[in-house]
């Protein structure tokens, strides 16, 4: 359990940040910029709750909240050894796995893609696909530090599935806000 009696510790002050093993890292590392696209993601999450209703939207979605902490502190810990311990969180195969069946699952309630989609189709909506990409930067964010140090692989996949799980469950959400706003290619030339 984690314990924090005293939130700022001047120990920063200097420009870089501890990992979970106590090595230290400038803040501007691609390693802690992909924790901190990670961590923002999860704020927009927080700030999509206040518009979605569904009951098991939002349980969902707090789940992935606190997965997000998870996939926070497995790109907090160096090393080649990614096998999740007690005292090690490491996303696992079986989390983009349970993902990718839920993406499944809420695909079945949506009607085919047309077209590609504008973000909006109502309050829940639109903040599902700010989360969605803001996901899409910590990924990018992800492997720009994988190709300079090694992360786990299975958290580079959980993070391109969320992305992908967040813009199903944004359709979803529009479907009931009014419906998903397509793009018309070329609509507005010569107007």
């Amino acid at each position: 359990m984690v314990k924090l009696n005293k939130i700022y510790t001047r120990t920063g002050d200097g420009g870089d940040t501890g990992l979970v093993d106590g090595s230290r890292v400038s803040k501007a590392d691609l390693r802690i910029a992909a924790i901190g696209d990670v961590d923002e993601a999860n704020s927009a999450i927080g700030i999509a709750l206040l518009h979605v209703s569904d009951d098991a939207h939002r349980q969902i979605l707090r789940r992935i909240q606190n997965e997000l902490f998870d996939l926070g502190a497995d790109l907090a810990t160096p090393g080649e050894d990614f096998t999740p311990g007690e005292m090690t969180l490491r996303i696992t195969a079986e989390q983009a796995e349970r993902l990718e069946r839920e993406i499944d699952g809420m695909n079945e309630a949506l009607e085919p893609l047309r077209s590609f989609i504008l973000p909006g189709g109502g309050a829940g909506s639109a903040h599902l696909h700010l989360a969605r990409s803001i996901v899409r930067r910590a990924e990018r964010t992800a492997v720009a530090a994988a190709s300079a140090m090694a992360l786990n692989p299975q958290a580079l996949i959980y993070i391109n599935r969320l992305s992908d799980h967040l813009f199903v469950l944004a359709r979803l959400a529009a479907k009931g806000e009014g419906g998903d706003i397509l793009w018309q290619p070329g609509a507005t030339r010569g107007s």
